[in-house]
């Protein structure tokens, strides 16, 4: 992996500068905290306690629930592991992708399947709560291997997420298309896998053993606000004229030279809009009543004949307080959404 020296250095100096700040407006305390975004885990253990410094100064250091790192395989070994439970590291994130070879050469991956599973177990030795994410629907991938072999390391929590192939990118410039048939039974498959060992889905593409959740992402899923540092990093604050307000960093260079971040004001409807993106992708689904009392408006009443249509059609199985996707509806998610989105009023 690549360093630009210049960019690191003026990313430390500039995150010093902005934690004080930030944390004069918002002092907390904080809940969770994550290092991601990135490769986090590329920066040197000098680096790493220079940000800890400035939060530590702040808000406090560790965060009272969980405090995550992103961590790629190839950048820590056992003694390294050490280290960063001794910054005060709680949960490391790890992006595995594959088992095999193969899989991980055509993802552009620089571990191998062995280094990927080694870096899980050694961090399971080493006391960490540990996420895996696999990439499904590769070309050529054996999925059932990958995820039998990821369960077998003892690993609690695993993200996983099908191959999506994004205009302009190389592999989109390549020519490559993800197999529709391929995706489906990849997913049934990593759903009925994960289910038999003991896992439950909480999120459409995250299992976890029960107690092994991820308390951060939950943060953004149930519309909780939540703070950002960082280039292109985006935070949900509360405003007084709005139900929030979602502000986004701009691009590293732009950032370094203190460019202002894009701000979006997030009324009632946009927020509602927002909380259905991401509450219906998870097994809580969205609190009809929680949404009423912040927003001041009834999601039933706003959508009252899409849901009875999506009800009748198995896809959402709405209760007196929670609206919540079904299993035949989870492979419908994505048009269950824009339905909603086509019937803004």
């Amino acid at each position: 992996m690549r360093r630009h020296e210049g960019l690191v250095a003026g990313y430390l100096k500039k995150l010093e500068q902005d934690i004080p700040a930030l944390y004069a407006d918002y002092p907390g305390p904080l809940k969770t905290i994550y290092f991601g975004g990135g490769t986090p885990s590329q920066l040197s253990n000098k680096e790493l306690a220079r940000i800890i410094g400035a939060l530590a100064a702040s808000w406090g250091w560790p965060a009272s629930l969980e405090t995550t790192l992103e961590a790629d395989p190839k950048t820590f070994d056992k003694s390294r592991l050490e280290t960063f439970r001794e910054l005060g590291f709680t949960r490391l994130s790890i992006g595995l992708q594959s088992t095999q070879d193969k899989v991980l050469a055509f993802l552009g991956r620089q571990h191998s399947g062995s280094e990927g599973l080694r870096a899980v177990e050694m961090a399971l030795e080493a006391g960490f709560e540990v996420s895996a994410d696999l990439i499904t629907a590769v070309p050529g991938q054996d999925t059932a291997k990958d995820l039998e072999q990821l369960v077998a390391t003892g690993v609690k929590h695993l993200g996983v997420y099908n191959l999506t192939i994004e205009p302009y990118t190389p592999f989109a410039r390549r020519g490559i298309r993800v197999d529709e048939n391929k995706d489906v039974a990849d997913y049934l498959l990593t759903s009925e896998t994960l289910i038999k060992h003991g896992f439950v889905r909480y999120e459409v593409s995250n299992y976890a053993k029960a107690g092994h959740e991820s308390q951060h992402n939950q943060v953004y899923w149930h519309g909780e606000y939540f703070l950002a540092l960082g280039p292109s990093a985006a935070d949900f604050v509360p405003v007084a004229d709005a139900i929030g307000e979602r502000r986004s960093n701009r691009m590293i260079k732009d950032w370094l030279k203190g460019a202002a971040p894009e701000v979006l004001k997030i009324g009632p409807r946009e927020y509602i809009e927002d909380l259905l993106m991401t509450g219906l992708r998870t097994r809580h689904g969205v609190d009809i009543e929680a949404v009423k009392q912040k927003t001041g408006l009834d999601i039933f009443k706003l959508y009252h004949p899409l849901i009875k249509r999506y009800e009748e059609q198995g896809w959402l199985k709405p209760s007196n307080q929670f609206l919540r996707v079904s299993d035949a509806g989870l492979l419908k998610l994505n048009g269950i959404l824009q339905g909603f989105f086509n019937a803004r009023v």
